[in-house]
């Protein structure tokens, strides 16, 4: 299956590291179609008995030149040895395998001298080099990074816990890091290059990835990346995680099933995505439901779901399609829901009008930081994209259209918390009314610094969606979940 290919091989190495200096040896010669190095292969499989595969989670020691001059000589006789374009016709793990196969030869008839700790890591950083994203491939296979900050090949932070730490993982060098993140981007038909130095592309798991390279990142290409946990979350997780109670998870419920228009609300890393997946759970399945992205993310579970996704310029600068093109677009596919991963511009106006003509239980999230000022910023966002109304009829337009407000914050103790649902009840005068139907108080910290608080109800009776709950059925279980989140707030 592999065969020699001398420099003809080094040419499709699709990025993964920057091509070595040659190797003064010749490559091994070839007795098989399977390996070139067969004559070692029992010598080296006898002399190297690799151990288990090291954890994400061991923390590695600093990576020396000599190190990194090592794995260039290998990577230069593995490349000079192996047929790419029939490496990527296996599985991953058989890929995987005859890379190592080949690689443990390579070191044997080379007589380097290493551990055999050393060569299971040179093994593991060789595979993830050719077959995966190098140095990242540790942290991608862990659960609970929540972030990935790449700030430069010298430097990467990881969040975990809602904390943000600084991770051992380490690039070779910048040039090794953009040819991680050109492989990356190129996955999903972008590029990142001097021409066109900022990106957002997405993983195959979904999680969302933005690059920024020089000469816009002084110190090397910038990555990061916002990981999908492999097990989206529920409401009910949510509610274990102490991020909503359970009454409250009840009333977001109600507000998906009965089809209320909603904007989450929220800063930056607070949750609005997940929140977002959770209430389309409660997306009835016979509803034709369309997502406009900037990076497609939303993991909606209904059978009835098309997926839309901004396209930047090409190198010309044409070719784009903006998320507003994608809203006006969805609205001629007669859809039931509207779903917009994230508002950010004037494709806010086209939402509201969508909002308002029968497209009942459309969604969207937005950075602010209270449901107030989300409001403002709606308002702000339409202004923008060059509308001339009165700010009194912007108003109307944003009353009549948004239902509920629901707000997320991370908190400095970096835990997640659902701090206000709040319903937009109207005009009064010039100003738009709104009410919230829970809060999220702090009341002090713990001797750990995690902060205590808890939701309490504002007691305001009858919801101004209730007549929508009544047509859904679902006025009695909203009426006991409004009961006993007031009755909790009174102990």
């Amino acid at each position: 299956m592999f065969g020699k290919r001398g420099n003809e091989g080094s040419g499709k190495v699709g990025g993964a590291i920057a091509p070595p200096p040659p190797v003064p040896a010749a490559a091994p010669a070839a007795s098989s179609p399977s390996i070139l190095v067969e004559p070692a292969r029992e010598a080296a499989r006898q002399q190297v008995t690799p151990p288990p595969m090291q954890t994400p989670q061991r923390k590695r020691p600093a990576r020396t030149d000599e190190y990194y001059h090592t794995k260039a000589q290998v990577f230069s006789a593995l490349i000079d040895t192996i047929d790419l374009s029939q490496l990527s016709k296996l599985d991953g793990e058989s890929a995987r395998e005859e890379i190592r196969d080949i690689v443990n030869d390579i070191i044997t008839i080379k007589n380097f001298a290493m551990s055999i700790s050393e060569q299971e890591e040179l093994l593991e950083d060789i595979c993830n080099d050719v077959l995966g994203y190098g140095p990242l491939e540790p942290l991608l296979a862990r659960d609970d990074i929540a972030d990935i900050m790449v700030n430069g090949a010298g430097q990467t932070f990881i969040e975990v816990g809602g904390k943000t730490i600084e991770s051992e993982i380490r690039f070779r060098d910048n040039a090794q890091l953009l040819s991680i993140c050109q492989r990356i981007v190129s996955q999903v038909g972008r590029r990142v290059d001097e021409s066109s130095p900022i990106c957002d592309a997405r993983l195959p798991d979904g999680s969302r990835v933005n690059v920024i390279a020089p000469p816009l990142s002084i110190d090397g290409p910038a990555l990061t990346i916002r990981k999908f946990k492999k097990d989206k979350l529920t409401l009910d997780q949510l509610v274990r995680f102490g991020a909503i109670t359970p009454e409250g998870a009840t009333v977001l419920q109600i507000i998906g099933r009965v089809r209320c228009n909603v904007v989450i609300s929220g800063g930056t890393g607070s949750g609005k995505t997940t929140l977002l997946n959770c209430l389309t759970n409660y997306i009835d399945r016979d509803e034709r439901v369309i997502t406009c992205e900037d990076t497609a993310e939303l993991q909606l579970q209904q059978p009835h779901v098309v997926r839309l996704e901004t396209r930047p310029p090409n190198i010309e600068g044409e070719g784009e399609i903006t998320m507003r093109d994608l809203v006006k677009n969805c609205l001629r596919m007669r859809p039931e829901r509207i779903i917009v991963g994230e508002v950010r511009g004037p494709e806010v106006f086209d939402l509201l009008q969508a909002m308002n003509t029968g497209h009942d239980g459309s969604m969207g999230t937005i950075h602010a930081n209270t449901p107030r000022e989300c409001l403002s910023r709606i308002e702000s966002m339409i202004a923008m994209g060059g509308f001339t109304l009165p700010a009194k009829t912007v108003r109307e337009i944003i009353s009549s259209s948004v239902d509920v407000v629901i707000q997320a914050a991370r908190l400095r103790d970096g835990s997640r918390r659902i701090t206000q649902i709040t319903e937009v009840i109207g005009m009064e005068g010039d100003v738009i009314i709104t009410q919230d139907l829970m809060r999220y108080e702090i009341e002090g910290e713990d001797a750990n610094g995690r902060l205590i608080g808890r939701h309490t109800s504002t007691g305001v009776g009858k919801p101004h969606f209730w007549d929508r709950a009544r047509y859904f059925n679902e006025e009695k279980r909203l009426a006991a979940a409004l009961d006993a989140m007031e009755a909790k707030t009174k102990e």
